[in-house]
């Protein structure tokens, strides 16, 4: 992955548009908020192969890192601290966004095929 370029990752959303995708988005803290404080909680959101149709989508920087929305014909789709991005020899746009350590806080991807199961989480 690279640091995104907004202007490219804008051109992939739009090219996605109007046609039916499969997203992968995912947040969490994961353990790490119980390694730093027992009583912390751990939170996190795991949607994988959700076939939806956007209207449209938009890239804005938030400052240090951007937020990506999708606008469905009844909602949103939205992730925030996305950092960096690729477009995969599958022609997917992949998004994420990580912690000072490196560590995955949230990913946003959308492919025109179904991802695989290889990141479910059952695992």
């Amino acid at each position: 992955m690279k640091p995104i370029s907004q202007t490219e990752v804008q051109k992939k959303i739009d090219s996605l548009a109007k046609k039916d995708v499969y997203v992968h988005l995912e947040t969490t803290n994961g353990a790490y908020a119980s390694h730093f404080d027992e009583e912390a909680y751990n939170v996190g959101a795991f949607i994988r192969n959700a076939q939806v149709k956007y209207q449209h989508g938009k890239i804005v920087s938030t400052g240090g890192s951007y937020r990506v929305g999708l606008k469905l014909d009844i909602g949103w789709i939205y992730a925030e601290g996305v950092s960096d991005f690729e477009i995969d020899d599958k022609n997917r746009l992949l998004m994420a966004g990580h912690d000072r350590e490196g560590r995955l806080m949230v990913a946003l991807e959308i492919s025109e095929t179904p991802f695989s199961h290889e990141a479910d989480p059952d695992e």
